[in-house]
């Protein structure tokens, strides 16, 4: 299932040599497994991102391992030194297997 999510880079205008702040926001339930279903009684079962990898011109900037305890919806952050023009891809799974990436250009002055 494709989650959506999106890539904000700040500011909005960079030249090369810039160190930008990329934010990463997806929207993701982030269950832990501990809450039960106020109706059902049952537990509702364990969903959460659980690795996250940026990578820069194809290359990796950095890798997140996430515990289940990062909220709904998490909102992550780098910093990000722009060397040239190049791709910006987020790739992102969790604990279910289930793999999405996201993408934006890096377009600088």
């Amino acid at each position: 299932m494709a989650r959506k999510s999106m890539i904000k880079i700040k500011p909005k205008k960079y030249s090369v040599g810039d160190v930008v702040k990329v934010d990463f926001i997806v929207i993701h339930p982030m269950e832990t497994g501990l809450r039960k279903d106020k109706k059902t009684g049952n537990v509702i079962p364990a969903h959460y991102i659980n690795d996250i990898q940026f990578f820069y011109d194809d290359k990796l900037v950095t890798k997140m391992d996430i515990w289940e305890s990062v909220s709904t919806d998490p909102y992550f952050s780098i910093n990000l030194k722009v060397t040239k023009k190049a791709e910006l891809k987020v790739v992102y799974k969790d604990n279910t297997g289930e793999l999405n990436e996201k993408s934006t250009t890096l377009k600088p002055a």
